[in-house]
């Protein structure tokens, strides 16, 4: 059993953590809000537009030709990197560097999204920090310790030249749950993982890398992953709101940049996987839970898809659910087709094109915000 701090220590370090003391609600926003997203792109074609919310893989350690003339193009927000694109730092730099040199339209010209999981633990594509996993990193009992844990973590992404973590895991483990098991969690309590998976995201956003809370609404009582079949979540929908929602306000209400919507299905919400479903996706997420920045699908070609279209079908819905990035991580090909169904959705009038104008102004925000000078 790993070691935690007490749990009165946790509810004091939890308000402390989020600098809120109204029980988790907001009531002044973290980033300014000047009103409705200016939007300014209508020039764009539909394949930009859609490539405005398009995150793609790579399959080994080369930019292929067809990806850089996709993004000479204007139509890719960003790359999702994993161990087979990874040797050492310094190759996995010199690939960002290329990538981020590749020259877009004036219209749609901003920083590349490039991202990598460096969770720690058993889920870490770059060598370095962090050096601890979640569960040992909230076993020190010292939420200063997550703190600078981020702030490496930060470091090291922005030496290879990342500016996105897919972290932290924000969800909350049940015992003999996949999570659990994987050892990806926090601790074993909402106000433990507030604690430390806001903690670990603030070290990431004050060194520069944009954090991703995932994976919403909560994915802690699953049994096995969604990466390897379609998983169902039993709770009622008091249980999610009151432990697996729990940690996902706190780090909004601290600002996290992105949010990353589950695969799996809560049918006390809806019989749709959360990230297909604009119940979850807008509904509990931005209309309950006053998210104002960018999500984020899980990876959109795994079996939790079959019976939704696959890939293709599943990009259209999460697009029609109000999701504002569509991450791909297995194949460069299956990515570009999925991306042919919501242009073709676009065109027939079955998706509207000023719902994701607005969604890619959320994006283009974000990115133009990763475009300090890097490590």
């Amino acid at each position: 059993m790993r070691r935690r701090a007490p749990g009165a220590v946790l509810v004091v370090l939890l308000v402390a953590a989020a600098g809120c003391g109204s029980g988790g609600r907001r009531t002044t926003p973290t980033a300014p809000q000047p009103g409705p997203p200016q939007v300014a792109t209508p020039e764009l074609t539909v394949r930009q537009l859609v490539g405005q919310h398009l995150v793609v893989p790579i399959a080994g350690r080369t930019i292929p030709a067809v990806l850089t003339a996709r993004i000479r193009r204007g139509e890719v927000a960003g790359v999702v990197l994993f161990a087979r694109n990874v040797g050492t730092t310094a190759q996995v730099r010199a690939m960002a560097d290329r990538l981020q040199a590749i020259r877009q339209p004036a219209a749609v010209r901003a920083p590349l999204l490039l991202m990598v999981d460096q969770e720690g633990g058993e889920v870490k594509r770059l060598p370095g920090a962090p050096r601890r996993s979640p569960p040992e990193i909230a076993a020190t009992g010292d939420p200063g310790t997550a703190l600078a844990e981020g702030k490496a973590t930060a470091a090291t992404l922005r030496a290879a030249g990342m500016n996105v973590d897919l972290a932290p895991v924000l969800d909350v483990p049940r015992e003999g749950g996949a999570l659990a098991a994987e050892g990806r969690g926090f601790g074993t309590s909402p106000a433990q993982v507030a604690v430390y998976g806001t903690r670990f995201a603030r070290g990431l956003r004050r060194g520069g890398v944009a954090a991703t809370a995932k994976h919403f609404p909560g994915f802690g009582a699953a049994e096995v992953n969604t990466d390897a079949a379609a998983v169902r979540i039993d709770a009622p929908a008091s249980e999610l709101r009151r432990i697996d929602q729990a940690p996902f306000r706190w780090a909004i209400d601290a600002g996290v940049d992105l949010v990353m919507l589950s695969s799996a299905v809560y049918p006390a919400l809806d019989p749709r996987p959360a990230v297909l479903s604009r119940r979850i996706a807008t509904g509990e997420l931005r209309d309950r839970l006053g998210f104002r920045g960018v999500s984020i699908s899980d990876d959109l070609q795994t079996p939790a898809f079959g019976a939704w279209g696959g890939s293709p079908g599943a990009a259209v819905r999460a697009t029609r659910a109000g999701v504002d990035l569509l991450l791909f991580a297995q194949t460069y090909d299956g990515a570009t087709v999925a991306a042919a169904a919501v242009e073709d959705a676009i065109r027939r009038g079955s998706l509207s094109r000023r719902a994701l104008e607005a969604s890619g102004e959320r994006v283009r925000r974000l990115r133009t915000s990763l475009a300090g000078p890097r490590a």
